[in-house]
This record gives structure tokens, C-alpha cells and sequence, in this order.
């Protein structure tokens, strides 16, 4: 017995070559193992397919129409643009770039929500557990945040910048860090456009106020300064010709808005009283607008012969003689001997040593 199992375990036996009634054995167990579950994968196949299928067309669908959506804003804001109110209150390069943002944005968001989806019903069919993935994911999306948080910060403000439309293309607008005209207007970055041609890139989350000075209206303000002597009738009656001159020619007639007016003193000093001219005009306007006021105000009042004042000080009448002594200090009370003040800064002088001693 002992022989017969060191016979059975010797290890240089040879192993025997499957057979053909085992090959028969492993083709039968794998056709019905096919067969038990073809049902269940060209089920979970076809799932697959009909998602992938209903989020393509959802997905094309839902750009195309807002695609249209956009390509309407910007005919409709080309139609205005011939008119008298599409010059003055629509521009089309602003009314398009910001229409191209929005369209992008929401063409964006509509694709990340309809294929994400679409992936977490795929991974679905597949009986796959997403508890894990979708906390994976949450921690991941804290971590980015947390890291990513200045770039996220200047996107969202960009987004609402733009879909509340606070500034645009053409506009000038004072950001608090810039200043100057909007020349694009992106989701991260504004351009600016400054006085001397700089061009600023202000990144949207920086902005904490924004002054837009191109929406609505302006006012352009004027100040002159006259003599006190001047008849102040006489210097409104001038000024409001000058305004409604003004107001009939062109272009000045389209830039403003309303009456030029007079609207009274600012201030009366002993050398000079200064009257204040306003007037509405067009957003962005009001410097063109003065510095026509400004000139037009000179012409008249040099026609009329009304003196302005302002800035160096008022020459003296010709009748009036200098006086020579002007330029001349006062004398000091040093140069006399006998003053009090040169008797206290004078030195002390020494005591007298006696010459007859008496023993």
C-alpha cells in the first residue's frame, strides 16, 4: 500500500493530455453560460445605446435652439442700429459679444449637465455602486474649489456681469483699479482701454463697484468765472444765447438732451464770481460737449467784452500807482542802538577791578 501512493505521487509523472470529451464539456458549458445571460447583456446594450442616443439629440437640440435664441438678439439689435434710437442706445459690437458669451456659456452648462448625466445612467445600468464616485467626486470638487478659488470667483462674477449686462462693449467705466473704455469683455478678464491708450486687463473678481458712465445720461457742466463788476443780467442773458445757439447746430442738436441752462452762482468772491452752466447730453458726450461750451462762452464774452478771471491774480487798474515802498522789508528793531532789543543782545561788560587798595 505504502509503494502504490509514492507510485501515485511521483512527481515525474507525465500529466495527461485533455481529451476531446473534455474539450466537448468546456464548448457546452460556455454556449449555455452565452445563453443564460445573452439576454441580460444585449439588455443592458441596448439601455446603453438608447442613452447615449436620447442625450445626443437632447444635446444638439438644446444648442441649436439656444444658438437661434442668440442669432435673434443680434438681428433684432441689428435692425435698431440704423435707426435714431439704435444710434443712441444699442450697440451692436456690445449687443454681440455679449450675446456670444451668454450663447457660449449656456451651450456649456447645457452639455455638462445632459453628458454627465447621461455617464451616471450609463454607470447605472452596469449595477454599479456610485455612493463611492459621487463622494469621490464631491471631495474632489471642495479640493478644486479651495485651490481654483480665485479663477471660480472670476468666473461667476463674470457670468453675472454679464447676464445683468453692467457694462459692455463702448462703454466707459471707472472699476476702482482702471478706468477707460470697454474693448471685450470676457468670463475671467475685462479689457479696458485708458485715457493714454494703456489697455488694462481687470480680472472680474477684482471689481468690488463698477461705475458705468455710459448708461442712461450725462451732464456736462461748465463753470465761468467773471469779474464782480460784471452786470450779471447781462452775463445770463449772454450765456443763454450762446446755449440756444448751440442747441440748433449740428451735431450738438442730437447730443443733447435738454436745455442748456444757466443755473445761477457758485460762488461770489472779492475778485471774481463764478456762474454755473448745465446741460443734459448723450452718455459719454459730456466732455465734447463742454469743451464746445467753453469755446462758444469765450467767443461771446471776448465779443462782448466781459472780462474772465480766474487762475493768476487780477491786474491793477492803470490809474492806480505802485507803491514804491511794497517791495521793501520793514526795518528791524535791531538797527537801533537805543532799542530795548539791541540793548538786551548787546554783551555784558566786565567789572571794574578798584586800583587804590588800603592795607
Amino acid at each position: 500500500m505504502f509503494l502504490s501512493v509514492l507510485s501515485a505521487a511521483d512527481p515525474t509523472e507525465e500529466p495527461t493530455s485533455p481529451t476531446l470529451q473534455d474539450a466537448q464539456e468546456g464548448a457546452t458549458n460556455a454556449a449555455s453560460w452565452v445563453e443564460q445571460n445573452w439576454s441580460t447583456w444585449l439588455s443592458i446594450g441596448l439601455r446603453v445605446l438608447l442613452i447615449l442616443v436620447i442625450a445626443a439629440v437632447l444635446r444638439v437640440v438644446i444648442r441649436r435652439t439656444i444658438t437661434k435664441f442668440i442669432d435673434r438678439m443680434n438681428r433684432t439689435a441689428q435692425a435698431v442700429d440704423g435707426t435714431a434710437l439704435g444710434g443712441l442706445l444699442v450697440n451692436v459690437e456690445r449687443r454681440r459679444q455679449r450675446s456670444q458669451a451668454i450663447g457660449s456659456v449656456l451651450r456649456s452648462v447645457a452639455s455638462f449637465a445632459i453628458m454627465s448625466t447621461a455617464a451616471l445612467m450609463i454607470l447605472g445600468t452596469f449595477e454599479i455602486n456610485l455612493a463611492p464616485l459621487l463622494a469621490s467626486a464631491g471631495v474632489a470638487g471642495v479640493a478644486i474649489g479651495f485651490g481654483a478659488r480665485n479663477l471660480v470667483t472670476d468666473f461667476l462674477s463674470g457670468v453675472f456681469m454679464i447676464l445683468e449686462d453692467q457694462y459692455g462693449v463702448g462703454d466707459t467705466v471707472d472699476a476702482g483699479v482702471a478706468s477707460g473704455e470697454v474693448i471685450e469683455v470676457g468670463l475671467r478678464v475685462t479689457k479696458l482701454r485708458g485715457d493714454n491708450g494703456e489697455i488694462w486687463y481687470v480680472r472680474n473678481g477684482e471689481v468690488k463697484r463698477i461705475g458705468n458712465l455710459s448708461q442712461g445720461w450725462a451732464t456736462a457742466g461748465v463753470d465761468v468765472t467773471v469779474h464782480p463788476s460784471e452786470n450779471l443780467d447781462r452775463v445770463k442773458t449772454l450765456l443763454n444765447q450762446v446755449g440756444e445757439d448751440m442747441s440748433k447746430a449740428e451735431p450738438w442738436n442730437e447730443r443733447l438732451w435738454g436745455p442748456i441752462e444757466v443755473l445761477g452762482l457758485d460762488s461770489v468772491l472779492l475778485d471774481s464770481m463764478v456762474v454755473h452752466v448745465s446741460a443734459k447730453t448723450m452718455p459719454g458726450k459730456a466732455l465734447s460737449v463742454e469743451r464746445e461750451l467753453r469755446w462758444r462762452i469765450k467767443h461771446a464774452l471776448d465779443a462782448a467784452g466781459i472780462r474772465i478771471v480766474g487762475g493768476l491774480p487780477t491786474q491793477l487798474d492803470e490809474d492806480t500807482a505802485p507803491d514804491p515802498t511794497a517791495g521793501m522789508a520793514a526795518p528791524s528793531a535791531y538797527s537801533n542802538s537805543a532799542s530795548p532789543q539791541s540793548q538786551t543782545a548787546s554783551p555784558i561788560a566786565p567789572a571794574a577791578v578798584p586800583t587804590n587798595v588800603t592795607k
